[in-house]
């Protein structure tokens, strides 16, 4: 009898933590369970995104660091009022952007939450200009947005760290909780095993970039030539470029965009 009732005790208790730590992501509205305080993922990403700019060096090519600056602001600026204008604000209350270019060639891009936004020099003979750059960086930070590093950090934690408090991990595994928090922001050249993005995280990130982008006043169809150009980049080489180890671009993936663009067209204006 005891048994079943500690059961029982157990279940309603991982019902009411499910149903506690719920919260929704912008735009879609889709219910994800998230674990960790926003202040202690701000947190982390700080010192992640702090200790990565003193191991890479930024770029010196002034004008190519102006671009990802200004399409950097306007995303922001996109994110912005589309929060205001959707009671969303607390999403971002404590951001503070920044948007660098790094001296790397890597094909890649992130977005950490607080708005540390960082491109790779590799992946501007991709984007080509400063639409397709639109693309991706509305596509990183709507991941950032959505929350999606945060619910991936939760499934960490539960599933490789035994259902382990965020504080908890810090304090008794440091090191194993950075990696896990690196991963989970697909920051770093070796994946692990939860790295790559869900196609539910994929599809989210896809529909609210390219609606940041088109508030921005960025076309969203340049979504579909870009994928279409990293596709071909990728083609000949002997591991996928790295920001297609987290974000697979097939031809599955630009029916979907396409699907997505109508949407995204009644937010754009030139």
């Amino acid at each position: 009898m005891n048994r079943k009732l500690n059961l029982k005790v157990a279940a309603l208790c991982c019902v009411l933590l499910f149903q506690c730590s719920c919260s929704q992501v912008a735009i879609t509205g889709r219910k994800q369970l998230n674990l960790v305080p926003d202040f202690m993922m701000n947190s982390m990403a700080l010192q992640s995104y702090n200790e990565f700019l003193s191991t890479n060096k930024l770029s010196t090519n002034a004008k190519q660091t102006r671009m990802v600056k200004d399409v950097g602001a306007r995303i922001q600026t996109a994110v912005e009022k589309y929060c205001a204008e959707n009671n969303l604000s607390s999403r971002i209350k404590n951001y503070q952007w920044e948007f660098n270019l790094v001296e790397d060639s890597n094909v890649n891009a992130w977005c950490m939450p607080g708005g540390k936004v960082v491109v790779y020099r590799g992946l501007l003979p991709v984007t080509q200009n400063e639409a397709g750059l639109a693309v991706v960086m509305g596509h990183e930070i709507a991941h950032a947005i959505a929350k999606h590093g945060a619910e991936r950090m939760t499934q960490g934690l539960l599933v490789d760290m035994g259902g382990m408090a965020l504080s908890e991990a810090l304090a008794n595994r440091p090191e194993q909780t950075k990696n896990l928090f690196m991963q989970s922001y697909g920051i770093g050249t070796e994946l692990g095993v939860l790295l790559p993005y869900s196609r539910l995280h994929e599809n989210e990130a896809d529909r609210m970039g390219l609606i940041f982008m088109a508030m921005a006043g960025y076309n969203p169809n340049e979504a579909v030539s870009f994928w279409e150009r990293m596709v071909a980049a990728n083609k000949g080489q002997p591991k996928p470029l790295e920001i297609l180890s987290t974000h697979p671009a097939d031809s599955t993936r630009i029916k979907n965009i396409k699907k997505l663009i109508p949407e995204a067209m009644q937010y754009y204006k030139k």
